[in-house]
């Protein structure tokens, strides 16, 4: 009996592809992936990322673990990610400050926002919030504005972007503010409360409990509208500062050249998480709002806010340090 070479070779390649492309298709996660958030424990960004992660996680059947890794405003933990292998095991939340202000705001912040990460998807929008210490007599923004024409308030900034809000609340109420950087939202919180500084700028998440426990005080949203988590808290266009506004964002990102596949699994598993109602409810009651997308409305979002917020660091005059 004559065999057929060729016919023998075609049908091992066939029964190969057959064998190994479902164990390719489900080659990732094949072991826990870390997830670093590049602040401490307690802030907006940590609420976020502990609430998809386990949702992740089940949805990937792998654990996906947070890691903090605070520092130089968020930079720290993002040049972390970047530096990371392009596998999907070491992914990263992404602050709208962090990966978009820290590159124009430090000198090296460690990372280029646009050539090193692969999005993964934008999770959460939210206005951040102007509150109050309780040495501060100020009930709302235009009290505020008043008593900083008598004396020097002193602002904290736990990322880059509430070191903006502040730099943007000099200009628009023409104040002056000593401004006091901290590694992150929580720990700039608790000197708030200890009356440390006078004021600060973060997410609802940041600051709704010490708020509700009448450590400190809540005086403005800086959102086109008042959030679900501090209904009786009006925005600063109410207020009368139109111009003082700022809508922020979470997201994830992998490192650069991360398989698309990967991406598209990573990807899944997030929007899977915020579809979740009883997510998406305790997002809302953290003044956090779902945002599920593809990680190419993410990348476009990356490089308009990187060469937006570029404009306006210049304009307010915030020089690299």
């Amino acid at each position: 009996m004559m065999i057929n070479r060729a016919g023998i070779i075609a049908f091992t390649l066939c029964a190969a592809t057959l064998l190994w492309s479902p164990v390719h298709a489900q080659a990732f996660p094949t072991k826990q992936i870390q997830l670093v958030v590049p602040f401490p424990p307690g802030g907006g960004t940590d609420v976020f990322a502990r609430l998809v992660s386990q949702s992740m996680g089940e949805s990937l059947g792998q654990q996906v673990v947070v890691i903090n890794r605070a520092g130089a405003q968020g930079s720290i933990g993002l040049a972390l990610v970047a530096k990371a292998p392009a596998d999907g095991y070491t992914i990263g939340l992404a602050e709208m400050g962090s990966i978009t202000l820290n590159p124009w705001m430090f000198q090296n912040a460690g990372f280029d926002p646009v050539k090193d990460f692969s999005s993964i998807g934008v999770g959460v929008v939210y206005p951040s919030v102007v509150v109050v210490g309780p040495t501060v007599p100020a009930k709302d923004l235009k009290e505020l504005v008043a008593l900083g024409k008598t004396r020097q308030l002193s602002f904290a900034s736990g990322s880059a972007s509430s070191q903006l809000a502040g730099e943007l609340f000099k200009m628009v109420a023409t104040v002056d503010m000593l401004h006091v950087p901290y590694k992150g939202a929580a720990t700039a919180a608790l000197d708030l409360v200890g009356g440390q500084v006078d004021l600060t700028c973060v997410t609802a998440g940041s600051a709704v409990s010490l708020v509700r426990a009448g450590k400190i005080r809540a005086i403005a949203v800086m959102g086109p509208k008042r959030l679900a988590a501090l209904p009786e808290v009006p925005t600063s266009r109410e207020s009368g500062f139109p111009d003082f506004e700022q809508v922020g964002w979470f997201g994830l990102v992998a490192p650069a050249g991360t398989p698309r596949d990967v991406v598209a699994r990573l990807n899944a598993a997030l929007n899977k998480a915020l579809a979740q109602s009883d997510i998406r409810e305790k997002l809302e009651v953290a003044g956090l709002e779902s945002k599920p997308g593809t990680p190419e409305e993410m990348t476009a979002l990356v490089e308009s806010e990187y060469a937006r917020w570029g404009k306006v660091v210049k304009a307010v005059g915030i020089r690299p340090e």
